[in-house]
């Protein structure tokens, strides 16, 4: 679930942005093996790779090295309207290593929360593993299917978020629909979700200068007319202090580019064409504030795996999504996942569409995932196929609070649902995360998906 106006931008100052392709940075994917399971349990390694995000890149006219995009300003002489500016600019090639701290070894993935680059600091990264054709997108159907991985976060204190998720990106990075687009997926092109953010600066192959205001906390985001919204299944949102599994839901298939009312912004945040709240199951927040934490029954001072089972209404890949269950596996323990301990809230262990109603109705929130189709909704974008994304990210629009904190701040903490984690209200600031804790990283790895029970012992 995410805040508010929530402007979903993580933050970044290497200058990046664009449609075409530069030839200054050689494009060179980080390889990440990941293993595909059958119904016995035996598993085949797949050799892949990801990819980082084209929002992060370095944008610069296609005959020079002249940036198209500074801090949260567009320049207006190549990019005066969004046609053009597809035109006039290319994204380059990305050091992994040295301007963004993405490395990997085997089938480890290691994001660094800020890196001092021979140019530029940045801060947090977006990548997308990549088919064996190191090219396009791998798309995955998770219906009646699990995927597990391993996590560790044990330096990713209050305030930052180490994200594994799917959205319903196109497999090509839009390149296919929107011939302008001439990077395409293998430079990390097309992002979505359903936040519909506004900070993406390339939307359907064309710049999103159109009313572009540079955001009043974050000197190197800010926000165009149009926003770019898909269906999200948001697996793992964490730091050491809390996590929450969360199905977000849009009335459209495939990424849509929004404006207006379509958009969700603000005040018409439940009128949009996605349930920007999703419907989430954070132990803190369901009662259990002794489940996963430091030194907790899942002990985020250290590594464990997670697994996510998606079941289906008949047991089958192509049913109807029923529900959504969680286990943990640490120290070669099995662990169940917690349940709810919420007064007027039945005892519930997973995601079903019986879970979030009641959910919703006990916490007073609105109910916009039951609206724009619930779980069938979501498993409905599985089938047309999902993108694996994962990032490490600061919150300029709400700390993190709504993740590990008591949130709304004005709300009173022993109301249910408020108390999400036991960060203080006052933590998670970038200019605090991000001169305290720079240092801070997560680490995926040992990325397994296959039929149910397949992929854990």
């Amino acid at each position: 679930m995410f805040p508010t106006a929530a402007l979903l931008s993580l933050s970044f100052v290497a200058i990046a942005y664009g449609q075409q392709v530069g030839t200054l940075t050689a494009e060179s994917h980080p390889k990440l093996s990941v293993q595909q399971c059958t119904a016995g349990g035996s598993c085949q390694t797949l050799q892949r790779s990801v990819v980082l995000d084209s929002n992060w890149r370095w944008l610069h006219d296609v005959s020079g090295s002249t940036n198209c995009y500074t801090g949260n300003t567009w320049d207006a002489s190549l990019c005066p309207d969004p046609e053009t500016c597809a035109k006039n600019c290319a994204l380059d090639g990305a050091d992994y290593t040295g301007t963004y701290g993405i490395t990997t070894s085997g089938n480890e993935l290691n994001l660094k929360f800020v890196t001092q680059g021979p140019y530029s600091t940045n801060i947090g990264s977006r990548v997308y593993l990549l088919s064996e054709d190191d090219t396009t997108y791998e798309m995955f159907n998770l219906k009646n299917q699990e995927f597990t991985f391993d996590v560790d976060m044990s330096n990713l204190p209050c305030g930052l978020n180490g994200a594994l998720y799917f959205v319903e990106m196109d497999k090509d990075g839009g390149s296919g629909r929107f011939p302008t687009n001439k990077a395409g997926s293998k430079y990390g092109t097309g992002y979505c979700d359903t936040q519909c953010p506004h900070d993406i600066k390339f939307i359907n192959g064309e710049a999103n200068v159109l009313g572009w205001e540079g955001s009043p906390n974050d000197p190197n985001a800010g926000t165009g007319q149009y926003g770019t919204c898909c269906n999200e299944m948001d697996i793992w949102e964490a730091n050491q202090n809390g996590a929450a599994v969360t199905p977000h839901v849009c009335s459209v298939s495939g990424q849509v580019r929004c404006e207006g009312t379509d958009c969700g912004d603000g005040d018409e945040r439940y009128d949009g064409i996605c349930d920007k709240d999703g419907c989430d199951f954070n132990s803190f927040r369901m009662g259990d504030q002794s489940f996963l934490g430091l030194g907790k029954t899942v002990d985020t001072s250290k590594k464990f795996t997670v697994v996510t089972q998606f079941l289906t209404a008949d047991n089958t890949t192509s049913g109807a999504l029923s529900e959504i269950r969680r286990l943990y596996v640490q120290d070669g323990k099995v662990i169940a996942n917690s349940k709810t301990n919420v007064p007027g809230l039945d005892a519930y262990d997973s995601i079903t569409d019986d879970f979030c109603n009641a959910q919703k109705e006990v916490f007073g929130d609105t109910n916009s995932f039951e609206k724009l189709g619930g779980l069938k909704q979501m498993g409905a974008a599985f089938e047309a196929g999902m993108v694996l994304v994962m990032s490490i990210w600061d919150d300029h629009a709400a700390n993190m609070l709504w993740l590990d904190s008591d949130y709304p701040t004005d709300a009173d903490p022993s109301k249910p649902g408020v108390a999400r984690g036991p960060c203080p209200t006052s933590s998670g600031k970038p200019e605090d995360v991000e001169s305290q804790s720079p240092n801070a990283n997560v680490k995926f790895s040992n990325i397994k998906f296959g039929p149910i029970g397949s992929t854990y012992a």
